[in-house]
C-alpha cells in the first residue's frame, strides 16, 4: 500500500537520506511537501523526481527562482514561514521534520497536530519546547518517532518493555575531532578543523556541537522528554567508534544495545518502516574487522556542554530553550570567526546566569523566549570579542 510522506527539510543531509531510501522502494510511497531553506534548483530537482505536490523555501526570496525552475510542471511551489506551515499541514502519512533551528519549531507543531506520524529528527523541537510539544502528542494522539541515531537506539532497546523495569539508559558520543586534544590544542582550533568529524557527515551546525559535546548534551535533553525515566538515569559515554548508538540497562542486570554502521540511513529506515523493517544499502556490521569497541567517561573540564546541558534540565522550565538559542548564536559566531572554540561554551554559561525567564505555556513563548536569549548570546559575543 502507497504511503504519503512529506519532508520538511529535503534538502539536508537527513533529507538526502531519506529520499535515498525512498529511491529506492518508489512504488510505495506518494511525496507530498518537500521544502527546503534558499536551495530552489536542488528542491525543485527532487519535486520533480519525486514527483511531489507541493515544495516550499522558507525564504521568499527564493521562490521566483523555484517557480522558474518548476516551470511546466504540476507542482506547487510557495515560500516563506507560512508556506511551511501549510507543507506540514498537507495529510500524509508520515511528516519527517529534519529542519534545522527553531525555524522547524512551528512547522513541527502543526504536523504533531495532524495526529498521524512525525519522525523527529529536529532537536530543537524537543529542546527548545519539549512540555509544550509533549502535551500537543498527548493532545492528538500523534505517534512520535525519534530519527538521531542516538534516540532511535533507545527507542528500538525498549520496544516491548516497560520504562519502570529500566534501570539506566546510556547515550553514546563520538566525542567529535577534538576527543583526544588538550586544552591549549582546543584553544586554538579552527573552524576547518572543528567541522572534520571522523565518524559522520553531518552539516556544519551539528558537526561544531559534535566538536564542543553540546550535541551530545541537546540529546540528553531530547532523551529526558522522550523516555521519563528521570534525569537520574540518563548517562553519557564516549565511545569513539561510533558502532553501540545507545544502550538501555534493565533492572535485572541486563543491557541492551543497538549497534550499526555511522550511517543515518538505519534510523531513517526504522523510521520508514516502522512497526517493520525495510532493506537498507548499508554495508552489514563486521565486528571482526572492527576489532574493538572502546568507551570513557566524558571530560566536563574540557568539555563542559553536557554538565551546561544537565543543568539546565535541571533547573527546568525556559532554560533549555535559552541554552539552545545562546548555543546556536555562539557556534554561529565560531564559524565566523568571531569567537574562539572554546568560548562557546562560556557564552552559554553566561546567557543562562543573566536570563532566567518563566516557564513557556505555548509555542509563541518558546519562540519569544528563544528571540531574547539570541539578543543576550549576541550582547554576551560582543563582549568576549571586544
Amino acid at each position: 500500500m502507497t504511503r504519503r510522506i512529506s519532508i520538511l527539510g529535503a534538502t539536508g543531509s537527513i533529507g538526502a537520506s531519506t529520499l535515498d531510501l525512498i529511491r529506492r522502494e518508489r512504488d510505495q510511497w506518494q511525496v507530498v511537501a518537500l521544502t527546503a531553506n534558499c536551495q530552489a534548483q536542488e528542491l525543485a530537482r527532487l519535486a520533480r523526481e519525486f514527483g511531489a505536490e507541493l515544495a516550499v523555501v522558507a525564504d521568499e526570496t527564493c521562490l521566483a527562482d523555484l517557480r522558474e525552475a518548476l516551470a511546466g510542471t504540476s507542482v506547487d511551489a510557495a515560500g516563506g514561514a507560512g508556506a511551511l506551515v501549510d507543507a506540514a499541514s498537507r495529510p500524509a502519512d508520515l511528516t519527517v521534520a529534519a529542519i534545522v533551528g527553531c525555524a522547524g519549531l512551528a512547522p513541527v507543531m502543526v504536523a504533531i497536530e495532524q495526529g498521524r506520524t512525525v519522525a523527529l529528527a529536529n532537536k530543537e523541537a524537543l529542546v527548545s519546547a519539549g512540555d509544550v510539544m509533549k502535551a500537543a502528542v498527548a493532545r492528538h494522539g500523534t505517534t512520535l518517532l525519534p530519527m538521531d541515531s542516538e534516540h532511535n537506539a533507545i527507542f528500538q532497546c525498549l520496544a516491548g518493555n516497560d520504562l519502570n523495569h529500566v534501570r539506566s539508559i546510556t547515550l553514546t558520543a563520538s566525542g567529535g575531532p577534538f576527543r583526544d586534544w588538550n586544552l591549549e590544542q582546543l584553544q586554538a582550533a579552527t573552524p576547518a578543523q572543528a567541522l572534520k568529524h571522523p565518524n559522520w557527515d553531518m552539516g556544519a551546525k551539528i558537526s561544531i556541537d559534535s566538536a564542543t559535546m553540546f550535541n551530545k548534551g541537546l540529546e540528553l535533553i531530547e532523551a529526558y522528554h522522550l523516555f521519563p525515566v528521570g534525569l537520574d538515569k540518563l548517562r553519557i559515554v564516549v565511545h569513539p567508534q561510533s558502532v553501540v548508538h545507545s544502550m538501555v540497562e534493565y533492572r535485572d542486570g541486563s543491557t541492551l544495545a543497538q549497534l550499526g554502521p555511522s550511517d543515518m540511513r538505519v534510523p531513517i529506515a526504522s523510521c520508514l518502516a516502522w512497526p517493520e523493517r525495510m532493506d537498507t544499502p548499508c554495508d552489514p556490521l563486521d565486528l571482526a574487522a572492527i576489532g574493538s569497541l572502546t568507551f570513557r567517561a566524558p571530560d566536563e573540564a574540557l568539555f563542559p556542554a553536557t554538565r551546561l546541558c544537565r543543568e539546565a534540565i535541571g533547573a527546568g522550565g525556559a532554560a533549555p530553550a535559552v541554552l539552545n538559542a545562546a548555543n546556536e548564536v555562539a557556534v554561529a559566531a565560531f564559524l565566523a570567526g568571531q569567537l574562539p572554540f572554546t568560548r562557546i561554551a562560556v557564552v552559554v554559561e553566561q546567557v543562562l546566569a543573566r536570563y532566567g525567564p518563566p516557564r513557556p505555556q505555548s509555542l509563541a513563548d518558546v519562540l519569544a523566549v528563544d528571540a531574547a536569549a539570541r539578543d543576550h548570546a549576541r550582547s554576551v559575543v560582543e563582549l568576549i570579542t571586544q
